[in-house]
């Protein structure tokens, strides 16, 4: 077999020849990309500094903290990666999370709903404002960014409205599944981690292995040649941006399980950045076309690795950010040139 007809080992999937040659012979693309090694060892570097440094970090104590705070920021990348590779972006998903956990926390202290009807709740709540996002960016042909900044801001007016100026306060213990609490874990694991594991391992497997992951990749690549292809690249679009929101709808569940009986109104901050910058540091292009749900895992591993260590090293939570700003920078830095060695080669 030539090596033309082999699939790509770098995230994207295979070509027409490669397809063909995958379902003859079985050939598929390596597991894992040299990226994602990269990061696996910078994470086991980290570790081992910071069990040195400090050696609370590798008890129950604060490892469990520290995968409950991954989780949600994961479970949105994960959706995120997805709108990456499809040439998109979402920068409302803070805005999200405010509308879903209020809702959600509102209803449990007025209604006193059960676990499933909670979590339902929000994940339908989620699902709407992802099918918003997904209607005027398939159907309105405007570049992401613009309307999911505009969105950002209408759903975080619509977050504060909810609140009305004010916390939420009694909210029961109806989401302790997803705490750090012993409800919370199965054999010292969370559960939010390792629900999130399993949405990982089916996005993984639904974009290594399916025609319908494929036309993702091609969406991102170019949009008008997968249109041609015969893709419907608006339905794929719309898609993708509604599971994104149905997959933050299940993280805001997740984040309140994360705080006490009280939810105030700036829950979410930030999390649109945590997760783009897991997505980047994942391996993802920021151009579309290539990207990795276990890139994006490492990704938001790395990220809360870094942001609980400098906590429990006592340095300012400033040096958090810069640490991973640097890393995103590393990551648009290799993604280009690995860019420029393609056109060149």
């Amino acid at each position: 077999m030539s090596s033309s007809t082999l699939a790509p080992t770098d995230g994207t999937p295979p070509g027409p020849r490669a397809h063909t040659a995958t379902a003859r012979g079985r050939v598929l693309p390596f597991p894992i990309t040299g990226q994602e090694i990269v990061l696996i060892v910078v994470i086991a570097v980290l570790w081992a500094v910071l069990a040195v440094a400090t050696p609370a970090f590798l008890t129950g104590g604060s490892i469990v903290p520290l995968l409950v705070a991954m989780a949600p920021v994961a479970l949105i990348g994960i959706g995120m990666t997805i709108i990456i590779i499809t040439g998109g972006i979402d920068v409302s998903v803070a805005g999200m999370v405010m509308v879903c956990a209020v809702v959600v926390a509102k209803t449990m202290v007025g209604s006193g709903v059960s676990l499933p009807v909670a979590v339902l709740l929000s994940v339908l709540v989620g699902g709407v404002l992802g099918l918003v996002n997904g209607l005027l960016i398939a159907y309105g042909r405007v570049h992401a960014i613009i309307i999911t900044f505009g969105t950002a801001n209408l759903f975080e007016f619509l977050g504060l409205r909810i609140f009305g100026g004010s916390t939420v306060n009694g909210i029961p213990g109806t989401l302790g599944f997803f705490g750090r609490g012993d409800a919370g874990r199965t054999l010292g694991v969370p559960h939010s981690f390792l629900i999130m594991l399993l949405v990982a391992a089916a996005a993984w497997y639904y974009l290594r292995h399916t025609a319908g992951g494929r036309h993702l990749y091609a969406i991102g690549g170019d949009a008008d040649a997968a249109r041609l292809a015969g893709v419907k690249v608006q339905r794929r679009v719309l898609s993708a941006y509604v599971l994104t929101g149905l997959l933050t709808g299940l993280a805001a569940c997740f984040v309140i399980a994360q705080g006490t009986s009280t939810l105030a109104p700036n829950v979410g901050t930030g999390m649109e950045l945590s997760a783009i910058a897991a997505v980047v540091i994942g391996g993802t292009s920021i151009m579309g076309g290539r990207g990795s749900v276990l890139g994006t895992v490492l990704g938001a591993l790395l990220v809360q690795t870094v942001t609980s260590g400098v906590t429990q090293l006592g340095w300012r939570s400033q040096l958090a950010s810069l640490f991973i700003g640097i890393f995103i920078l590393i990551a648009v830095g290799a993604d280009l040139l690995r860019q420029r060695a393609r056109r060149t080669a």
